[in-house]
Formats: C-alpha cells, sequence, structure tokens
C-alpha cells in the first residue's frame, strides 16, 4: 500500500470512476479524501492547471483527469483489459467516451431537458444497441464513463423535484443503469443516496443565492 494513492471526493462521479475502474482491476490503493473547500497542498501540487480532483497518483508521479486516469489504468495493468481488444472497437469506445463527456459538460451548463432527452436517446439507440453494456456483455471503460447516469442524475431529477423520466423515456438505457448498479464493485461503491440528495440540494441552494 502507497505505491497507489487516489485523491479524489466522496460525491464526485469522476472520483468514482477511478475507485471502479482500480477495483476491477485488483489494483491496491490508499484514498485520500479532499475537502474542496480547503484542498490540500498535494492536491494543488499534483494538479496545478485545474487544482481539481480526482488525480491519481502512482509511484509518487500524478496522473489528473479522471478519463485520462481511466486511460492510464488501462495501460499499466492489462489484466481484465476494460478497452476491446479489436483497434476499431477500442475507437468506437472512445468516441463514445468523448461524446458522453462532451455532451455532460453541455448539460453542466445548459437546463435543456428537451436537448437532455435527445442526447440520451443518441447514446442510448447508436452506443448501447440491445446490448447489456455498451461494451457487449462484459462492463468497460464506456460504461464507467457513463457511470454518473445511473445514481446522480437520478438524485440529481429528485433534488430538482421532477420525474426520472429516463426509465420512460430511455428503457433500453434505463435497463442498463439497473445492470450496471447491481455489478458488485459499482453497487458497493456508490455514494449512499441520502447523503448524496443532502449534498446536491446545498449546491443547488448556493447556486440559487447567488
Amino acid at each position: 500500500m502507497g505505491e497507489v494513492k487516489l485523491h479524489g471526493f466522496w460525491a464526485s462521479p469522476f472520483s468514482h470512476r477511478v475507485i471502479w475502474a482500480l477495483k476491477l482491476k485488483g489494483v491496491e490503493y490508499e484514498y485520500m479524501e479532499e475537502d474542496l473547500s480547503n484542498k490540500s497542498q498535494l492536491l494543488l501540487q499534483y494538479n496545478p492547471a485545474h487544482k481539481k480532483i480526482p488525480v491519481l497518483v502512482h509511484r509518487n508521479k500524478p496522473v489528473a483527469e479522471s478519463l485520462v486516469i481511466l486511460e492510464y489504468i488501462e495501460e499499466t495493468w492489462p489484466e481484465n483489459p476494460l478497452l476491446p481488444l479489436d483497434a476499431c472497437d477500442r475507437a468506437m469506445a472512445r468516441f463514445w467516451i468523448n461524446f458522453g463527456e462532451q455532451k455532460n459538460n453541455r448539460r453542466g451548463t445548459r437546463e435543456n431537458r428537451e436537448e437532455v432527452a435527445q442526447i440520451l436517446k443518441t447514446i442510448e439507440e447508436k452506443a448501447l444497441g440491445d446490448n447489456n453494456f455498451f461494451g457487449g456483455n462484459t462492463l468497460g471503460l464506456v460504461d464507467l464513463s457513463f457511470g454518473w447516469l445511473p445514481h446522480w442524475f437520478e438524485v440529481t431529477e429528485q433534488v430538482q423535484a421532477r420525474s426520472y423520466w429516463i426509465r420512460l423515456l430511455c428503457r433500453v438505457l434505463h435497463a442498463w443503469a439497473q445492470n450496471f448498479k447491481q455489478v458488485p464493485v459499482i453497487r458497493d461503491n456508490l455514494p449512499d443516496p441520502q447523503k448524496l440528495s443532502a449534498h446536491l440540494k446545498r449546491l443547488r441552494g448556493n447556486l440559487l443565492k447567488n
């Protein structure tokens, strides 16, 4: 223990992406919880560009940004691969990971329900199809990258007093979400929904004050 450390935040889906990948790979690590209102000097040192979590430290060398970290984990610990072996399939997996990240960032700045619905339908029809997971029957990096949907999006909808409409509009995607949450590594490493709801309510309240 000590060779691998992860600086994260309990409520962050980006931190959980990394946790899931490390556990799926069987990599032992030390978790360092960060107070985002009073970030540690180590975090500021390890990620001076963005000063954000998560940061993976491997043999005293930091790697920042969750998707970059996922790629690093895949390359450093090739056992139990999380990307397809075929080069074309790997490229398509990376495409959908980047697509989801770009659209998720836009969702964070624009509250357009119809636009979000169209994005989710595209992901469902073009990326997921009839598969149990984005890579077929096996959990992979694409699933981890969309891991914010099954838990965080649902809790966010509850905080905003909305119905969780994915189950009606995107039934295949909703089925994937339920399958995803039942994978032991995922199920055992999700933030408590009540605690997460309280945290998101505080954030929402602070935003409404400004």
